[in-house]
């Protein structure tokens, strides 16, 4: 059985983790970290959990593990690393945006892989460290991956909506139930931080010019919303595109032909089809010379916990699926 520790068990984040993980055939949990509340029982925070497990928060770390996910904010899972001696033998998944990029992506003796399973898989079977992609970030990539591959990328006009659990456990504003309730706004117009990481991908691929993540050139213009629900992302970028459509739908069947989640539909996508899933929905249309690709995907599994599980299912040489095969409600 591989070893699990947990740190930043509290959030949203953490709580979906410890759900994946109590079911998982390989795993075992053994600690789940958080200072603020040592010594309560996992499910005095996350309620659901009540009758599923009875470990306790803890204050401390343990080296007796194989590998630790940080479920922590952005900035703290560095300072964390830098606090804390963790074995070089413990292989780990950080949830944040701390090492997603390539100039950020070394701390000490650890080299972090982007774990994004659809580009990467071979990287990741081999890491000793994975950065978990963003929410938007995987969202975006999964939509635009193959015509990247295709060098048929050029500027790309983006609008996605997020659910409140996007937003973190913290209060605010605009997280409040009174706020949210019947309202979406527009925020970070052009400015989302996941917008360099969603550039860094798409240039691995993209054969011709490189695309900039600073509007200075061709490359993703991206306006992010705020919904009035809790958990889920849909997107729609607009390209445009001289090839036939037929090549189009060709481009993608191909190069998610192997994907253990990534599904290019037939028909329309929407929201309620992946919620509570690790799967990422993608659907194309074409009017004239502009392709539209929506995609959809739950922001706290394949955005962020269940992505965690998938790569550390392939850094084990398990099953890609093990543990994730969830299934969506429409009630």
């Amino acid at each position: 059985m591989i070893k699990a520790g947990i740190v930043g068990g509290a959030g949203y984040t953490g709580g979906e983790l410890i759900r994946i993980l109590l079911n998982h055939p390989d795993v075992v949990i053994q600690f789940v970290q958080s200072t603020s509340n040592a010594g309560k029982f996992l499910y005095q925070v996350h309620t659901d959990l009540a009758g599923e497990i009875e470990l306790v928060f803890s204050a401390v770390l343990s080296n007796d593990i194989d590998v630790l996910f940080l479920c922590m904010g952005h900035g703290d899972a560095k300072v964390f690393l830098e606090k804390n001696a963790i074995k070089d033998s413990i292989k780990i998944i950080d949830l944040s945006q701390d090492f997603r990029l390539h100039h950020s992506s070394t701390f000490g003796n650890r080299q972090f892989v982007y774990g994004l399973p659809e580009i990467n898989k071979a990287e990741i079977i081999a890491a000793q460290n994975i950065a978990n992609p963003g929410c938007f970030a995987t969202a975006i990539q999964l939509a635009l991956l193959p015509l990247a591959n295709a060098g048929v990328l050029g500027d790309i006009y983006t609008t996605g909506i997020t659910g409140s659990t996007g937003a973190g456990q913290g209060f605010s504003a605009t997280s409040h139930f009174s706020w949210r309730a019947n309202n979406i706004e527009a925020y970070k117009s052009l400015a989302h931080q996941h917008v360099k990481e969603i550039t860094q991908s798409l240039n691995q691929l993209q054969k011709g010019d490189a695309l900039t993540a600073d509007g200075s050139g061709r490359g993703l213009h991206f306006v992010p919303w705020r919904g009035d629900f809790t958990r889920g992302i849909y997107t729609s970028s607009t390209i445009e595109i001289g090839i036939p459509y037929e090549e189009v739908k060709q481009i993608y069947a191909d190069f998610y032909a192997d994907a253990a989640f990534t599904l290019v539909s037939a028909s329309m996508i929407n929201l309620k089809q992946v919620v509570n899933t690790n799967k990422c929905l993608i659907f194309t249309e074409k009017q004239g010379s502009k392709l539209v690709v929506h995609s959809a995907i739950d922001n706290l599994l394949k955005g962020a916990s269940g992505q965690a599980v998938q790569n550390m299912n392939l850094m084990f040489g398990l099953n890609e699926s093990a543990g994730l095969k969830l299934k969506a409600s429409y009630f």
